[in-house]
């Protein structure tokens, strides 16, 4: 071990924002991790916590560790950054385990082998803290922050108010948020280039499989002042290469009939990637009205026509705006009719598609007259769904489950945890397209942010990989009203 190592002291925030924390701090075993019983009694006791993200980070860290290769050690078997505590009298009664928590790098990217990290605890059975704190709150934090003192150690908290009272007491603190997405809105998969000759990508630029690229052309006039020609050339990137849209065929004369067609530039797109053959995962962002769901239910019409996929599974996070007499498990009926309480989007745009193939139609059996409780119009929606095999699903449900050769959508994404999401995406077999979306602006669950839940992770996980294709759709179609409330409030 290296006598220049650096030694942090990680208070119970930094691993329930994610316990691959301790692999991040770790650095291949370049810096020692320690944490003192108290953050390990704080774990133990949210490890029950069935119902919020952070039970199941603290159930998630302890599934890492490993008690065969653990154990008691002395000070003499500390790191050489815990042992300079030797002369501190305050320490000489302290206890200390190592516990190992193996990891496999590729959490991180790399393919090196196994990593095994040594997570130090100290105990202490006389914290001077719980003879001289006064205060209601903040004794735990109190007792971490006089272990991180006395040790001599660098305090990872990302709780703000225990980091201003260590610094106070000039405790050096450093904060790690690697489960933060900041600023979703600016993830971009949308480029355009101008271009007067040749339309190409600038040396420079790199771009990710499915990013959705426009050339504009321009063009000199007599005066030789240039001006943009009206001309637009669209592409996607696909392996380094470009591979170009026309839809003006794509979505032409020969465009199935039966189908809703895209009607805008984004939505074009959108619907490409979700169809192409080399694609098997979509993340998309996008607002009410902007067409996520109509436009992925023609994209997945399209594949069971084909016989490219067998039918289409429809899940949505069953969360509603914090009001729990609302979940799922409160509502009357039985699944099939809890369900439906949440599958509105979904039967809204298998509604619009039925209203596009019956546009004129004069058999008043199939035909809607508007009226939601019509008994026509729920036989033509049930029958619709039989015929394209269109399934609607709760998400618990994926559990234990594999879903092959389906098209797949997964609705209201910005209310998942990443646990959830992970769950989704191992349950997917052979032959199956699966399109993760939300709005991250709409987060109905208690314990995420617009910062921190499923969809805006995937979507910076688009942004740096060619495995998953993101899209941001940005131009709704909605009432006046929907607009001014989803930009103001």
């Amino acid at each position: 071990m290296s006598d220049s190592q650096n030694c942090y002291l990680l208070d119970t925030s930094v691993i329930l924002d994610d316990p691959i924390n301790i692999l991040r701090i770790s650095e291949n075993n370049e810096n020692i991790v320690t944490i003192t019983d108290v953050v390990l009694a704080e774990l133990n006791n949210k490890k029950d916590d069935m119902r919020s993200d952070a039970g199941f980070r603290a159930r998630e860290f302890f599934r890492l560790s490993d008690k065969e290769n653990s154990g008691m050690m002395s000070f003499d078997e500390l790191p050489e950054c815990l042992k300079q505590s030797e002369k501190n009298e305050l320490c000489k009664n302290d206890l200390y385990y190592r516990l190992i928590l193996p990891f496999e790098p590729s959490v991180l990217g790399n393919h090196d082998d196994d990593n095994e990290i040594p997570l130090y605890i100290v105990y202490r059975s006389d914290y001077r803290m719980d003879r001289t704190f006064s205060e209601e709150k903040g004794l735990n934090d109190a007792k971490i922050g006089e272990i991180a003192k006395d040790y001599g150690l660098s305090l990872l908290t990302n709780d703000i108010s225990f980091k201003i009272a260590a610094e106070v007491q000039g405790i050096p603190t450093e904060s790690i948020r690697n489960s933060r997405v900041e600023n979703a809105d600016s993830i971009e998969f949308a480029h355009s280039y101008y271009y007067e000759e040749t339309p190409k990508i600038d040396d420079e630029d790199e771009h990710h499989n499915f990013e959705q690229i426009t050339f504009i052309e321009k063009a000199k006039s007599e005066h030789n002042e240039l001006y943009e020609t009206g001309i637009q050339r669209y592409a996607m990137n696909i392996n380094n290469n470009l591979e170009w849209c026309d839809f003006d065929k794509r979505f032409g004369e020969y465009f199935d009939v039966d189908l809703v067609r895209p009607i805008n530039l984004e939505q074009k797109f959108y619907f490409s990637i979700m169809t192409h053959p080399q694609n098997s995962v979509t993340v998309v962002a996008g607002a009410t009205g902007s067409g996520k769901t109509l436009i992925a239910l023609q994209a997945g019409l399209e594949l069971v026509k084909e016989g490219i996929v067998e039918g289409i599974v429809y899940a949505r996070n069953t969360v509603t705006a914090n009001d729990p007499q609302a979940e799922l498990g409160y509502r009357k009926g039985d699944q099939d009719q809890k369900l439906g309480y949440f599958m509105y989007p979904l039967y809204a745009a298998v509604n619009f598609t039925i209203e596009h193939q019956t546009k004129g139609s004069i058999d008043a059996r199939v035909e809607f007259t508007g009226n939601t409780n019509s008994v026509q119009r729920e036989n033509a929606t049930e029958q619709f769904m039989a015929k394209y095999n269109i399934e609607v699903m709760d998400i618990a449900h994926l559990r234990g489950t594999t879903i092959s050769r389906k098209f797949v959508i997964i609705d209201e994404a910005q209310n998942m945890t990443n646990a959830t999401l992970k769950l989704i995406g191992t349950r997917m077999g052979d032959g199956t397209r699966l399109v993760i979306m939300g709005d991250p602006h709409q987060i109905d669950h208690p314990f995420l942010s617009k910062r921190r839940n499923a969809l805006v992770t995937l979507l910076q996980k688009a942004k740096h990989a060619d495995f998953v294709a993101g899209i941001q759709l940005r131009h709704t179609i909605r009432s006046e009203v929907a607009g001014w409330f989803d930009k103001y409030l």
